[in-house]
């Protein structure tokens, strides 16, 4: 599941940082209920790129620090990032995956027979960041011996960053990028975080809607 900009960053940045879980939400109000029913849960999330009223944490990497996070479950609303993971809830595995995590999600998959690659996209529509990072997958997979279905596998494939330098200019320079970017040095300083590549060495799979399982890189 990736949604680069930025819920799979900020939310792998959470799980590193000792979060103890990531539940989904459609809507903030079903976000905001569970904060409330449960003592350790942390509304999070946003709506057109700024924090929720009332919730506890926007969709900012630089939030979701291990003071504000550790042993806590996060109920997460975004505009494009939960409705992806809810999408996935009938998967066998379930993992987050953005440039920030790259090689250690590449390594968590091997051996895995099939791989089903989920971009969240802008409101459902395609959305180049995305895009790309699923096309780093597929390209890091694909050396690895695994093999492409599909046109937008291909597609994905081709638009696969080489470089650092190259995954930094193509997330800065995306439609959402920019637009994030607009909103202030904070958004761009967040822009920056997401455009890190390979900067975390371990995968987060979503067990069940409330446990966060690590997978170190081997």
């Amino acid at each position: 599941m990736i949604d680069v900009l930025r819920a799979t960053t900020s939310l792998t940045i959470a799980l590193h940082h000792g979060a103890r879980g990531v539940i989904p939400f459609e809507s903030t109000g079903e976000a905001l209920a569970c904060r409330d029913r449960e003592a350790d849960v942390l509304a999070c999330g946003e709506r057109e790129g700024r924090i929720v009223p009332g919730f506890d944490l926007g969709n900012s990497p630089f939030e979701y620090t291990a003071e504000r996070v550790a042993g806590k479950r996060l109920a997460f609303a975004s505009t494009n990032g939960s409705r992806v993971m809810r999408e996935a809830g009938r998967a066998g595995r379930r993992l987050l995956a953005a440039f920030v995590n790259a090689a250690a999600v590449v390594d968590a998959l091997a051996g895995q027979r099939d791989v089903v690659i989920l971009c969240a996209g802008k409101l459902v529509d395609f959305c180049l960041e995305d895009a790309a990072c699923a096309g780093l997958l597929c390209a890091r997979l694909e050396s690895r011996g695994a093999r492409m279905r599909g046109a937008g596998a291909r597609l994905a494939r081709a638009l696969a960053p080489a470089t650092r330098e190259e995954v930094r200019a193509l997330v800065e320079g995306s439609s959402h990028g920019r637009y994030l970017r607009s909103l202030g040095p904070a958004f761009a300083r967040d822009v920056a975080s997401c455009a890190e590549l390979d900067s975390i060495d371990r995968a987060f799979e979503l067990g069940g809607l409330e446990q966060a399982i690590s997978m170190p890189r081997p």
